[in-house]
């Protein structure tokens, strides 16, 4: 899967120049255009090349079946998806709020609120910042607390929240070092931060290669496995507590990675190869995605 192959660019957090070629791949999702992934050497990271500029990326987000940013959807697919969705929303509740009361929450690339949502039917107040306009029209008929622009999360006041959420955000995020910071300066001392993040060391990536759906390059800069995360959160100021999986990211990750493989009946074979790598995750903990619980010390 890797290659021996140099190229003179520069890692996205530590500033390497020492990266090896890992992967090369197409936007499969959206424009068939060629990109690679390198390895950096010293730290470890993954990462999309080339990355597009800030005021191209929204482009590739473009797509009737980005289903994150869609509501009332009709088919088949979109029904089994808000289905998990539901499922999900309640799981990734009881990983957030395990052992704290109720207080201000804070939710990164908080999509069409439906997460946010579910904290406000349990008494959370929330704050939700997101990039696409589309989503935030969304999100703003969905819940009662007010949504931001990333780039206004700079205005917020030091340790404004108990807890904050990054739902597979923290792999869109172009500047690593400034949001991490940010994290920290936001969270109140003892504050949970929760990040979910697709695993390249898991079974179904390391199937798919190429293919796998979870590296949906260019709109994922960077690529994390647990390794990575604790080597960039080192210094952070934030500690890892735990680590939990997200079960139903194998089978839609794995429909998808069917899909651009152009495999008949994709849900069928997909549901296969997600049993696959859950039943395999069992015995090495690698989950097709993981999320990463911090505590601010």
């Amino acid at each position: 899967m890797k290659h021996n192959e140099k190229m003179k660019t520069i890692c996205p957090w530590c500033q390497s120049d020492q990266s090896l070629l890992y992967l090369k791949l197409k936007d499969e999702f959206l424009t068939k255009e060629d990109f690679q992934i390198y390895e950096c050497q010293d730290c470890g990271l993954l990462y999309t090349e080339p990355r597009p500029e800030k005021d191209k990326i929204g482009f590739y987000y473009l797509s009737e079946e980005y289903y994150s940013h869609q509501e009332n959807k009709r088919g088949f697919i979109p029904k089994i998806y808000e289905l998990v969705k539901s499922v999900n929303l309640k799981n990734k509740y009881k990983i957030t709020t395990k052992g704290l009361p109720r207080g201000r929450i804070l939710d990164i690339g908080c999509g069409a609120g439906d997460f946010l949502h579910t904290m406000e039917q349990n008494g959370w107040q929330t704050l939700g910042a997101e990039p696409s306009e589309v989503a935030i029209n969304i999100a703003r008929k969905r819940i009662k607390g007010q949504i931001i622009t990333p780039e206004e999360i700079a205005n917020l006041p030091d340790e404004s929240f108990e807890v904050i959420t990054m739902w597979h955000v923290l792999e869109h995020v172009e500047n690593l070092t400034w949001q991490i910071a940010q994290l920290k300066r936001l969270l109140k001392k003892g504050g949970r931060l929760v990040l979910a993040l697709p695993n390249f060391k898991s079974f179904d990536a390391q199937y798919y290669k190429q293919y796998w759906a979870a590296y949906d390059v260019p709109r994922h800069l960077n690529h994390f496995c647990k390794l990575t995360v604790v080597k960039i959160f080192s210094n952070s100021g934030l500690k890892i507590q735990d680590t939990q999986k997200l079960y139903w990211d194998a089978f839609y990750i794995s429909f998808m990675s069917e899909k651009f493989k152009k495999h008949s009946l994709p849900l069928f074979r997909g549901f296969v190869k997600g049993c696959q790598s859950n039943m395999k995750a069992r015995q090495t903990g690698e989950w097709s995605s993981l999320v990463y619980i911090f505590e601010k010390k």
